[in-house]
């Protein structure tokens, strides 16, 4: 057996069904004679992009696996692995290497230090009797702890020599760990004891399975729960006690709610104030659970702090406040109707654009159709960096966990494409859309034949105001005089000549027939592309930090 059919072995044991993937490297051919199916993209950040959707929506139950060619391929995938590292996705990157005896000869790329800095974990197969031993390790890195990218680059020369028989190899367990009981408890006594308390969710509450231990401790306590942009859809924001999401934009209810709270509970949150998560006020008494001790006391000084997973710590609290305020907690202390009070009035400023009849359409209104016209409950969408992340965050409501795929500590364009195919991959009886912006669309656009040629139904709703929103008052001069933002292009007819859906939509009226004629190709296995003339709507729901 060879050292790639070794490293097959190992994948296959794990569960791996895909093989996130760009020729040229022989672990390609080993993983699928294993029945591993290779999925190719057009560009290697796509091919990352679509492991990283994939392990995603599986919770890093099962992890994406990425392959690259040696070189070129995996200096290509940088972008992509880079995004997967902000975004704390575990994914598993085996690029291949350079034969041992050369290594060190100019221009050979080593991975292994050049990925240091974007990993949780890069190492080399550096022997074929090794195989086991680092695979063991790599997975076990993908499976404890903040999630992170992890690489295994393997030389050339060890892919391909005898190692004997196939490895001793068993399946890597998830390893978790509960909170210190006694920092449960003081965080416990300081959120009863508070006036106006606020939970604070972050991603760590999907990844950790844990929406449901958090509508419970938020209902004990009765205290509202607002999201970051990442940890959008881990409460639901259906709920009475929702605030919604709190990053770039906001909520008018988060942001009033976080400013005027004694007490702020961040549970599966870094609390790093950036596009995914909002600025929370100085002078609170603040709480942290995390998995990981490098977010402790870094924006905020920590009142009480938590080590451990998301779901065991708000087990371990549900139990602890019926222990100290009784199986009932506080339990209606009116805190719902003052969120649905702020709710009305946010959803009042805000209805004239989602109900716009203007034309060139508005984008509030594209966003709000498409949510009153698709199951939300069996539908995920996520939006690509800029302006449709901006309009998209605070609008839409979610329902379900991994309803929405927010992301914003990195801000690539185009990601969102190989996000959602590789979601679709992960969770195929779910409808899956994003909105991309003539920007980004023109980052990844070619990839629609991704979709196409592995039959994978997405919807991309493009967002054309044929101008890069936001930047032109920043460049006017090149503006002016260059047309520097000004972009052209049919992204409908792109979509149709590779071969998915395409129709372009300019009137109101036709929005929702569109969203359904789209719908209609998906149920066929075919993607498709709408993609709306909208104004430049450069209107945010921002709302000042008090």
């Amino acid at each position: 057996m060879r050292g790639f059919d070794a490293i097959a072995h190992v994948l296959k044991a794990e569960g791996t069904e895909y093989l996130f993937c760009y020729p040229d490297n022989q672990l390609i051919n080993s993983a699928a004679a294993l029945g591993i199916r290779p999925v190719m993209s057009r560009t290697e950040r796509t091919t990352v992009n679509m492991a990283d959707g994939y392990t995603r929506m599986l919770n890093g139950r099962r992890n994406g696996v990425v392959v690259t060619q040696s070189g070129p391929g995996i200096e290509n995938a940088y972008g992509g692995i880079a995004h997967a590292y902000a975004d704390s996705v575990p994914i598993l990157v085996i690029p291949g290497g350079t034969a041992r005896g050369r290594q060190g000869s100019h221009p050979d790329f080593a991975a292994v230090p050049n990925y240091a800095g974007i990993t949780k974990w890069a190492a080399q197969i550096n022997q074929g009797s090794r195989i086991a031993e680092i695979m063991r390790r790599a997975h076990t890195f993908l499976r404890t702890g903040r999630g992170s990218p992890v690489l295994v680059e393997v030389p050339a020369d060890v892919g391909a020599e005898d190692v004997g028989d196939a490895p001793d190899y068993r399946p890597v367990a998830h390893v978790r760990s509960a909170g210190d009981p006694a920092d449960v408890r003081a965080a416990v006594r300081a959120l009863l004891g508070a006036e106006r308390p606020v939970i604070f969710a972050g991603q760590g509450v999907l990844w950790a399975d844990a929406s449901a231990a958090l509508v419970q401790l938020a209902e004990l306590l009765d205290v509202p729960v607002a999201t970051t942009n990442s940890g959008k859809s881990g409460f639901p924001e259906h709920h009475p006690l929702a605030l919604g999401a709190a990053g770039n934009t906001i909520t008018k209810q988060a942001r009033e709610f976080l400013n005027h709270a004694d007490c702020v509970f961040a549970i599966g949150a870094s609390l790093t104030t950036n596009l995914a998560s909002a600025a929370i006020p100085r002078g609170k008494v603040m709480i942290q659970s995390t998995v990981d001790e490098r977010d402790l006391n870094k924006d905020h000084h920590l009142a009480h702090a938590i080590l451990g997973d998301a779901r065991l710590v708000l087990e371990q609290m549900v139990e602890e406040v019926q222990r100290q305020a009784g199986a009932d907690g506080r339990r209606n202390a009116g805190r719902a109707r003052e969120v649905r009070k702020v709710r009305d009035e946010f959803m009042e400023e805000w209805m004239p654009l989602l109900t716009s009849d203007e034309v060139p359409l508005n984008p509030y209104r594209v966003m709000w159709d498409l949510m009153h016209t698709v199951d939300r409950a069996a539908t995920t969408v996520t939006h690509d960096s800029g302006h449709p992340r901006d309009q998209l965050i605070p609008i839409w409501e979610s329902t379900v966990p991994h309803g929405y795929l927010g992301w914003g500590n990195s801000t690539q364009l185009g990601y969102s494409l190989g996000l959602v195919m590789g979601a679709k991959l992960a969770a195929p009886e779910r409808t899956f859309v994003n909105f991309m912006g003539d920007a980004a669309i023109g980052m990844a656009g070619m990839d629609i034949e991704t979709a196409v040629r592995l039959k994978i139904p997405v919807l991309t709703m493009v967002l054309n105001n044929q101008v890069l929103s936001g930047y032109p008052a920043r460049y006017q001069s090149a503006v002016e005089q260059f047309g520097f933002t000004e972009l052209y292009g049919d992204y409908a007819a792109v979509a149709q000549a590779l071969g998915a859906y395409g129709e372009r939509v300019g009137d109101p009226r036709e929005i929702v027939p569109a969203i359904e004629r789209a719908q209609s190709e998906l149920a066929k296995g075919r993607p498709a592309l709408l993609e709306f003339m909208t104004k430049e709507e450069n209107r945010l729901a921002r709302y000042p930090v008090s």
